[in-house]
């Protein structure tokens, strides 16, 4: 319920604060006082698109505030907490216990941006309107138009039905998700089955020169230096060869070697070194390099005992290696690692290509079996709508009795349309005809702009007895009626208010009786609306802006004595939503 919203800078509107509350709330006011723009700030509050010509002129933003009372532990409260935003305990209520207080904001600003607050914290506009969506029900002319729809009129029905319809449908379209999921994978794989099959080709092929070659981590390495190393065996004997000659072996030329010279020099210092301690040190080191020359020398004989004689029939071999696998590497790489690990990827994907026609086979059965649940799913939901559908023509042609079209009889169809979708496979008419003898048509071609606002609101009477909506706002429902016909609107709205807020924008004294509160929007003296533009009408101003309504004349005594007694009538009403 709407407690309270306050208003500024928001087309012709400076500043106003509207008192709502429970039942219901009439809104009247002169032309071009800015009655249209409590319906604009109320959808602003509810996440609507921000239009900036609503900014007034001179003014750097416009700023809508509301408060709500909304059940403690509730969806809505439930969502505020999601984004962050705080709620303030507001004491118990008789019908659904414990309650609490949100203020919600919006600040549409000049320059384009626009600014959502829900619960004092700032969150998406799209926050609004999820919260929109469980706290208010709007009706206007662009309403009545989307009632012409077939969706909506689907939407209508669902929503009478309740708890006969809600479970069926819950039911089809889980089942009609799996069948949706599972034949839209079906169709992808049957319809890839080509490209999978020279994917699966592909992969087969590559796999088995890979494992044909069965190379091996760190080969590329080693071939690389195996390679290498017979490439220059020639030299490499040469310089080993050159090496050990100077190092232990006598030059051609008579030349002492490098052991024979160490050798020599060591023994020279140790005839020597008794005479100083000195030069013991050095022999020492000389012994020292000669040891360590001897070992190097032993080890270039082993090298060269070791060089392969047959290195030139190993390095061809080697190489035809190395090509095979630089092949694979360039392949399948980049690297010979990689190459590797396609062995494991590549068999995976190969086992998922190769069992694609066994899970086709499986979801072709799988769609079949849902395919046949859905239609048995959509077989209950039908039967459910057609109950419902005969319930509520049958309701709401009685409200249009009262509604001063006695002749009036609506009737719901529910035909198939020839195809299954999310909400089913039912078209759902609203046909309406407004006299005996005629042929029902739909309410798009047999009503006119007032027999639609009071089709429309009989259906909402008579669905909110089975689907409550907490606040209801009619936006000039009453468009197109008079007279009698008006006085039932009031009526039907008032007793719509026992078990909902309602609020009407509304230019007729008839529906206008009928409130429990009554909001005059006024203008001041130069055609602008001040701080003041919104009144809570006392007994007095309330007659007196009746008689406004019903003539023009504030002050007729005639006027005034026909405001009075049509506010005794609507006071006298068992219907009446009483603030």
């Amino acid at each position: 319920m709407i407690e309270e919203i306050s208003i500024d800078n928001l087309g012709v509107i400076g500043h106003a604060t509207l008192p709502l509350g429970a039942g219901f709330t009439a809104i009247t006011g002169e032309t071009g006082a800015g009655k249209t723009m409590v319906v604009t700030a109320l959808g602003l509050l509810l996440g609507a698109r921000a239009d900036l010509a609503s900014v007034r002129n001179g003014s750097d933003s416009a700023v809508v505030e509301g408060r709500w009372r909304v059940p403690a532990a509730g969806a809505v409260a439930a969502r505020v907490r999601d984004a962050g935003g705080d709620l303030d305990a507001a004491g118990i209520d008789a019908t659904i216990g414990p309650v609490e207080s949100l203020l919600l904001s919006r600040t549409i600003a000049q320059e384009g941006r626009s600014r959502a607050i829900v619960g004092g914290r700032s969150a998406p506009v799209g926050v609004l309107a999820e919260l929109g969506e469980h706290l208010v029900v709007v009706h206007g002319q662009s309403e009545q138009l989307r009632l012409r729809s077939g969706a909506a009129q689907r939407d209508a029905l669902d929503r009478f039905g309740g708890a006969e319809i809600r479970p069926a449908l819950t039911a089809y379209r889980d089942v009609f998700e799996r069948w949706q999921h599972a034949s839209a994978e079906w169709q992808r794989l049957t319809g890839e089955a080509e490209r999978r099959a020279r994917e699966a080709d592909g992969l087969r092929a590559a796999l088995t020169e890979i494992e044909a070659a069965s190379p091996q981590r760190g080969e590329d390495v080693a071939l690389a230096e195996r390679i290498d190393r017979l490439s220059n065996l020639e030299d490499l004997r040469l310089a080993a060869e050159q090496a050990h000659e100077l190092l232990s072996s006598a030059a051609p030329d008579g030349a002492a070697d490098a052991i024979t010279l160490l050798d020599t020099a060591r023994r020279a210092l140790d005839r020597v070194a008794l005479h100083d301690p000195a030069l013991t040190t050095v022999a020492e080191s000389l012994a020292d390099a000669l040891y360590a020359v001897t070992d190097v020398s032993s080890e270039l004989a082993s090298y060269l005992a070791a060089l392969d004689a047959d290195g030139a029939r190993e390095l061809e071999s080697l190489q035809e290696r190395w090509a095979t696998i630089l092949a694979i590497a360039r392949k399948y790489g980049p690297t010979l690692d990689d190459a590797i690990d396609y062995l494991d990827t590549g068999s995976a994907r190969l086992l998922e290509l190769d069992t694609d026609t066994d899970r086709i086979a499986e979801l072709a059965e799988e769609t079949d079996t849902l395919a046949s649940d859905l239609d048995h799913a959509a077989a209950t939901l039908t039967r459910a709508r057609v109950a419902a559908a005969s319930r509520l023509q049958s309701a709401v042609t009685a409200e249009l009795a009262a509604l001063a079209m006695p002749d009036a009889e609506l009737a719901v169809a529910v035909t198939a349309k020839g195809e299954l979708t999310a909400s089913g496979g039912d078209a759902v008419a609203i046909l309406l005809r407004p006299h005996p003898g005629t042929e029902p048509r739909p309410i798009a071609k047999g009503a006119s702009g007032g027999e639609l606002s009071r089709v429309m609101l009989a259906i909402e009477v008579v669905i909110a007895g089975s689907d409550p909506v907490p606040t209801f706002i009619f936006d000039e429902v009453d468009a197109g009626v008079g007279g009698a016909a008006a006085i039932e609107i009031g009526r039907r709205l008032a007793r719509l208010a026992e078990t909902a807020q309602v609020i009407v924008v509304t230019h007729l004294a008839q529906v206008a009786a009928f409130a429990g509160n009554h909001l005059r929007v006024v203008k001041d003296s130069d055609g602008s609306v001040t701080a003041s533009s919104v009144v809570q009408l006392d007994a007095d101003a309330r007659a007196a802006e009746m008689a406004r309504l019903l003539s023009g004349l504030t002050d007729s005594a005639t006027g005034l004595s026909h405001a009075r007694e049509l506010l005794d009538l609507a006071a006298g009403s068992p219907a009446r939503g009483i603030r």
